[in-house]
């Protein structure tokens, strides 16, 4: 990931200040728990390797690691930081559109592209719905679906919605863009750690550096210690810099896998504000599953509708006649035709016209879902089906 990092625009609080007490107080909240600092000299830090052989992995299942770099047991300060910094070279950089050419698998295992770098959250997803997948890590999500379109991978894994931060647009846009199709999904339950340096102590800390969800999503912890919060592209990507930068005032939240790859130590675990913090993954493939009816399925589609009086009632009514039910809903701008002329006196000169994205618990082999369907395409002035798989049952660890 790139080195570069905005400053958020927050100013800092003292340390003396405690968050003020909302409604989200009364619900149950999850006990952040502080680690007793651990300071192993660096030269001791074990930073996996993920050099790209046959026999090691690099993404896959966590019980089969490529070796760790253990650099010389005498060091001075200055060989300490660049035997640290090459460790952490060597990892592999995010694919990027420009690398496609470039870019040569092992060949072995499937293959699964997820955003970020090595320890994001994509990552551990991809790797619970495939074990054993040799995971490949894209800069973007745009490069992820080209990735897969292109052959360079087989599948790929990537977020389309969190319980506390909402839909991911961007890949709810980028569905409809590529011709990938959705053959299942993966509920992943996020669990944030704050991370530093070794020898650096939470009272050290004036600033955390993360992706903007995640520093929302622990605002309460991270304003009952004072710090103030930088945006980066991802949560990897944060621990990846205070380790690479050697930051003594900087920490960052991000996975305890950040942690070990990163060679940073966990300060507390489980700072999220909400124990429920789970994102929806969806699994995308060149070509559909066959769909079936022996265990339960859902549906995706978008389509578009003309402008009218109960227009959408009726097309959620096709669901409801039929005892379907609905999952999720979500709307976004219709791009290349974003608004709409009114066609009366009624004094509203313009509409805007929008794609529905509707997730729905029926498989495409079940006819009522096929009369569903073809009720809806009546009087939708466009329909596609993205995917039919299994629905994820697995519990949430």
């Amino acid at each position: 990931m790139a080195a570069s990092v905005a400053r958020s625009q927050l100013t800092p609080l003292s340390r003396q200040i405690t968050a003020k007490p909302s409604q989200s107080d009364q619900t149950p909240k999850c006990i952040v728990r502080f680690r007793p600092l651990n300071i192993p000299r660096r030269f001791n830090v074990a930073v996996k390797a993920s050099i790209n052989r046959n026999d090691e992995k690099i993404g896959g299942n966590n019980n089969k690691t490529a070796p760790a770099l253990h650099p010389q047991s005498i060091l001075d300060d200055d060989e300490e930081d660049a035997a640290s910094n090459d460790s952490l070279n060597s990892l592999p950089r995010p694919l990027s559109s420009a690398q496609f050419s470039n870019f040569v698998s092992n060949g072995s295992r499937l293959r699964v592209a997820y955003q970020g770098v090595r320890g994001a959250y994509s990552e551990s997803a991809a790797e619970k719905a495939y074990p054993n997948c040799e995971a490949v890590p894209c800069e973007q999500f745009d490069t992820a679906f080209e990735a897969v379109e292109r052959w360079l991978v087989d599948r790929a894994v990537l977020p389309i919605e969190n319980s506390l931060g909402g839909s991911i647009h961007r890949n709810y846009d980028l569905l409809l863009r590529h011709r990938l199709h959705i053959v299942g999904e993966v509920k992943f339950a996020v669990r944030h750690c704050l991370l530093a340096n070794p020898g650096v102590k939470v009272e050290d800390l004036k600033r955390v550096l993360s992706h903007p969800q995640a520093l929302a999503q622990c605002e309460n912890t991270l304003t009952k210690l004072g710090l103030v919060r930088e945006a980066v592209d991802d949560t990897a990507g944060a621990a990846k810099y205070v380790s690479f930068e050697q930051l003594k005032d900087a920490g960052a939240v991000a996975s305890s896998s950040a942690a070990a790859i990163y060679g940073l130590n966990i300060l507390a675990e489980d700072i999220q504000d909400d124990c429920d913090n789970v994102t929806r993954f969806l699994m995308l493939a060149r070509e559909p599953i066959i769909p079936g009816t022996d265990r339960p399925f859902k549906t995706s589609i978008v389509f578009s509708l003309e402008e009218g009086p109960g227009v959408l009632f009726k097309a959620l009514a096709v669901f409801a006649l039929r005892q379907i039910n609905l999952t999720k809903i979500e709307s976004r701008p219709l791009r290349n035709q974003p608004l709409r002329s009114s066609d009366d006196n009624s004094g509203f000169g313009k509409y805007f016209d929008y794609l529905f994205y509707v997730d729905f618990e029926a498989s495409m082999a079940d006819q009522k879902a096929q009369n569903a369907l073809r009720h809806l395409k009546e009087f939708a002035t466009f329909l596609r089906v993205l995917g039919s798989y299994p629905i994820d049952t697995t519990i949430v660890p």
